[in-house]
């Protein structure tokens, strides 16, 4: 499934879809019986046992990219951008004080969400600092989030 899931990377959705169902179908649709006769065959108490009737139960989501050619086959790019976050979080509980941790889980968000939205966070950083040290008005904090920049042209100048 792997292999034919790198052949069709950076097809559009609909020939992702149709490539799909011509060669991720037949061997989904061969899979599924052999894990249920192999569940029989293997002790129920298992790890192994224990994986397959998790496979079982989830089928039908774990197939659904096989019928939309928008849906990946894992998780596995959404798992890469939000770890930075999930670091961030427990190394935030080693700031010193509560308040620290605070901040820092603050700055944190904000330079994710920079990254997220396609913004420089440094430059990001540095144009905020100057617009609160400069008397941006409080009635316009909006202005400031990170999603504000991903619009704003070439902000490196401001660093």
């Amino acid at each position: 499934l792997y292999r034919i899931e790198s052949d069709i990377r950076g097809l559009s959705a609909a020939e992702r879809c149709r490539v799909r169902q011509e060669k991720s179908r037949p061997v989904l649709e061969a899979l599924e019986p052999w894990l249920r006769g192999k569940l029989g065959l293997i002790s129920q108490k298992s790890k192994l046992a224990e994986a397959i009737r998790y496979a079982l139960v989830r089928w039908e989501g774990l197939t659904r990219f096989v019928d939309d050619g928008r849906i990946e086959i894992d998780s596995n790019v959404v798992e890469r951008a939000i770890r930075p976050l999930a670091l961030t979080r427990k190394n935030a509980l080693f700031a010193g004080s509560d308040r620290g941790g605070e901040h820092w889980a603050i700055i944190a968000s904000l330079v994710e969400t920079c990254k997220l939205c396609g913004v420089d966070p440094q430059a990001y950083l540095a144009d905020v600092l100057n617009r609160i040290v400069t008397g941006h008005l409080n009635a316009r904090l909006d202005d400031l989030l990170p999603w504000a920049y991903a619009t704003a042209p070439d902000l490196k100048a401001v660093a």
